[in-house]
């Protein structure tokens, strides 16, 4: 499993993009997460699934409205990860009002998830091998701090314990 001090998994997750701009053609584009990650401070959270209740209610959300608060402390980048497809998070993004301020990776096959050890499998609710929910500060792509909640808790991951990490 993932710790403090360690780098982030090497791995490809997918943007989709509504508008063509920066390079980026329209629709899912890949991010390598060592390149994305370089030289930045990422403020990164991950949770089970896009519109499941607590996720779209609280988390991403809260993440949104902490915005500047976190662009303040140093963040250079929200990142919000979720075992989807990159349409799934685009629509997502959508009706979560993110813009630019929160990138919605899209974990499709769960190689990122997999790869950090946080998963949760929720194959007896239908929903497959899904990503715990938690939350990690990343500088230069080695983790700073990690946040990881209980089953069914929404306590730790949260943007209040991400700026006050940020801020430290």
């Amino acid at each position: 499993m993932i710790k403090v001090g360690d780098k982030l998994p090497a791995s490809t997750l997918m943007e989709y993009s509504e508008v063509e701009g920066e390079g980026c053609s329209i629709g899912p584009n890949p991010v390598d997460t060592a390149k994305a990650s370089a030289g930045k401070t990422i403020a990164l959270f991950a949770l089970p699934g896009a519109f499941t209740p607590t996720c779209s209610a609280k988390h991403v959300p809260g993440y949104v409205a902490q915005y500047e608060e976190l662009k303040k402390a140093g963040v250079d980048e929200i990142w919000c990860v979720s075992v989807n497809d990159a349409f799934v998070m685009g629509a997502w993004a959508r009706d979560q009002k993110t813009g630019t301020k929160v990138r919605m990776l899209a974990d499709g096959s769960a190689a990122f998830t997999q790869a950090t050890g946080l998963t949760l499998d929720l194959t007896a609710r239908g929903m497959g091998l899904r990503s715990d929910r938690y939350s990690m500060l990343v500088k230069d792509g080695v983790v700073k701090s990690i946040n990881r909640e209980a089953p069914g808790k929404f306590e730790v991951s949260d943007a209040a314990t991400m700026l006050a990490q940020a801020k430290a």
